[in-house]
Order: structure tokens, then C-alpha cells, then sequence
């Protein structure tokens, strides 16, 4: 049986994504191999990225330059867990 020719894909990511990603892939028993494998399949398969992408419209980029913004940042709540900011939303 032949074997089949594989070629090496090098990407940088940041360390906390890939460890996410990995616990996915270990839930749905894949390799982060094989996840890659299948997406560059679906990318031949659809002719472009297999998800939607969209640029912000314009009221929507001005909302998130102004949620960025320094003034925004020093006035927030810092929330440490997902039920910290949940619970200050119902006080």
C-alpha cells in the first residue's frame, strides 16, 4: 500500500488558543493534524474560508475603536469570571 506524501505546515498562534483548541480537538478525538487536515479540506471544498467573515460596517467599527479606547478601559469594571460581570448586570 502506498504511503501517503505529507508536507509540514508551520503557524505561530498564541499559547492559550492552541491549548484551547486542543482540548476541542482531544473532546471530538482528532490530532491538531487532523483538524488542520480538515480545514484546508473545506477551504479547497468551498473555495475560500469555511466560515463567513465580515468586515464591520462603519457603526459598528466606531463602537469597537471606542470600547478599545484608553477612557473605556480605566472606567471599566474589571471581571475576572464570565459570573462576576453577569451577576453586576443584575444589581
Amino acid at each position: 500500500m502506498p504511503v501517503a506524501k505529507t508536507i509540514l505546515v508551520q503557524a505561530r498562534i498564541e499559547p492559550e488558543l492552541k491549548e484551547k483548541a486542543d482540548e476541542v480537538f482531544d473532546a471530538l478525538g482528532l490530532t491538531a493534524s487532523a483538524a488542520i487536515s480538515l480545514f484546508y479540506a473545506q477551504v479547497v471544498r468551498h473555495g475560500g474560508i469555511p466560515l463567513e467573515l465580515k468586515a464591520p460596517n462603519g457603526e459598528t467599527a466606531k463602537a469597537i475603536r471606542e470600547v478599545r479606547g484608553p477612557e473605556v478601559k480605566m472606567a471599566a469594571d474589571p471581571y475576572t469570571r464570565a459570573a462576576e460581570a453577569f451577576a453586576a448586570l443584575h444589581t
